[in-house]
């Protein structure tokens, strides 16, 4: 079976103003205040909450960063874990999308970089778990992305072929995994990196949701 997968943060979801909030507890457990602003870090949300916390170090002059990194990880995982929906919003068109495919007989699933199962409350909690048919998080294997790996399960647990996928991202990590898989990638500009993913040079870039049916037509049959 042919087979879409996406990634999550930043592509199906905007997590960001969740996961910059669950950062800023760590920093507040610190006595640093508020140290990260959801609209100037986004970008840096959406890659991890190591990354957050190493940006939020650096602005603060912590001269133990990466002892720091691994004492507060589990404490920002907790955190977000307890407000994984407060801000969360599904990007437009998305899940319109994805129904579009299963309609037009592609399996669909998921490969994050985000701990199963913070992905699997996330998706339940907004109510689009069912639509996907597989999630492969961070720990679901030794490896993650940009290891081809997960990917590759992704598509066999949605039960597709690995040789006619598809990857749905929108960062370097997404474009290398799919490279690493030799399938498609297709990077989206609405998301914090925006335009600058067109740089990663990946098979298509969408704007919306709404293209994305016809460039998965177009790349994978």
């Amino acid at each position: 079976m042919r087979t879409v997968i996406f990634d999550l943060d930043g592509t199906l979801a905007d997590t960001s103003g969740d996961l910059i909030a669950a950062a800023n507890a760590c920093f507040a457990l610190m006595g640093a205040g508020m140290v990260l602003d959801p609209a100037r870090d986004a970008g840096t949300a959406l890659r991890g909450g190591k990354a957050m916390l190493r940006l939020g170090l650096g602005r603060i002059g912590d001269q133990d960063t990466e002892a720091q990194i691994e004492k507060f990880y589990p404490v920002l995982l907790e955190a977000y874990g307890a407000a994984i929906d407060v801000h969360t919003v599904i990007y437009p068109g998305a899940m319109e999308a994805v129904a579009q495919l299963s309609r037009d007989g592609y399996a669909v699933g998921i490969c994050t970089n985000k701990p199963a199962g913070l992905a699997e409350t996330l998706m339940t909690r907004l109510g689009v778990r069912d639509a996907f048919a597989s999630l492969v998080g961070a720990d679901t294997l030794a490896v993650r992305k940009p290891d081809a790996a997960p990917l590759i399960e992704a598509v066999r647990r949605a039960g597709g072929d690995p040789r006619r996928a598809l990857l749905v991202g929108d960062t370097l990590t997404d474009r290398e995994t799919a490279r690493a898989a030799a399938v498609p990638s297709v990077l989206v500009t609405f998301g914090p990196g925006g335009e600058d993913v067109a740089a990663l040079a990946p098979e298509a870039l969408i704007g919306h949701f709404d293209e994305l049916p016809a460039v998965v037509q177009r790349l994978i049959g």
